[in-house]
């Protein structure tokens, strides 16, 4: 009976080695191999900035290497401190207490502590094992599921939100901002942040975004990007008010726009276009 008592602990330790080295050196092996991937072939950018993209892959070669060096150690011996506790001390009996009275004190003691102390176990297994399964799920859906970009309508749902300015915030406001290498992202800062809107009126685009509903009122549509300056994390949306019919383009729809800035009366601007192109999603579908 003993023997079999020996056999079920050890198998007992043996899974929960292999459940510890597969929450920790397994997964960082699938997430090394998955940014490695997604590295090489171009689509890392889809989730942070170009960059980053160098120093995540140095990582992840990194991680691949304490990995295969972890595999050198036998099993379970990420829990080995690397020292000896010694001797667990006995406590000493009293001589003026009774060995009977004793024995049933310590008999109370383990029916006090014994049940709160398993059920403590138990729930910490519980949670590691639920723990273990989210991020075990987490991981391969990584690893199975195709990248993608973010999703339009979380796009739309960061609309209105404060555009993100560059480092130029003061020259867009006066309006002596060089406008040539503009994207969607500076112009929504121009948009917002300019006090001589006339400045940029007639100044000539060509912008790729896609596109959004306009304003409430409004007989155009907006031409949106995701700006992020770190990773998919600080995504924040920039707009551009188009005077194109909300119909003749679905929502989401990329679309390349050749054009001109307007200024109007009020202080405004608006993007004129001269010519709308449908196009599929680019490759590289945000700025920084």
């Amino acid at each position: 009976m003993s023997e079999q008592t020996a056999r079920s602990e050890q198998t007992a330790t043996r899974i929960r080695a292999l459940g510890t080295r597969w929450l920790g050196v397994g997964l960082a092996t699938v997430i090394s191999v998955v940014t490695l991937g997604l590295g090489l072939t171009g689509r890392l950018n889809l989730y942070i900035s170009p960059e980053s993209v160098w120093f995540a892959c140095t990582a992840a070669v990194v991680t691949l290497a304490g990995a295969i060096w972890s595999c050198t150690l036998p099993l379970g011996e990420e829990s080995d401190h690397g020292h000896d506790h010694g001797p667990v001390p006995v406590p000493a009996v009293h001589g003026d207490h009774d060995g009977a009275d004793h024995d049933g004190a310590d008999h109370d003691g383990a029916n006090h502590d014994g049940a709160p102390a398993s059920s403590r176990r138990a729930l910490a297994g519980v949670a590691a094992v639920a723990g273990g399964v989210i991020a075990s799920g987490v991981v391969v859906a990584g690893l199975v599921l195709p990248p993608a970009s973010l999703s339009v309508e979380l796009a739309m749902s960061r609309a209105g939100e404060q555009s993100a300015l560059f480092a130029g915030a003061d020259s867009v406001a006066l309006g002596v901002a060089d406008t040539s290498t503009f994207g969607v992202g500076d112009w929504a800062s121009v948009f917002t942040a300019a006090t001589n809107t006339a400045a940029y009126d007639g100044a000539a685009v060509k912008l790729t975004g896609f596109v959004t509903p306009g304003a409430s009122g409004d007989d155009g549509v907006n031409l949106t990007r995701l700006v992020i300056t770190h990773c998919v994390i600080d995504a924040q949306t920039a707009v551009l008010p188009v005077d194109v019919k909300p119909d003749e383009y679905a929502t989401g729809q990329w679309v390349e726009i050749t054009g001109t800035v307007r200024a109007d009366a009020d202080g405004k601007l608006r993007i004129e276009p001269t010519d709308v192109v449908a196009i599929d999603e680019p490759g590289d579908p945000y700025e920084y």
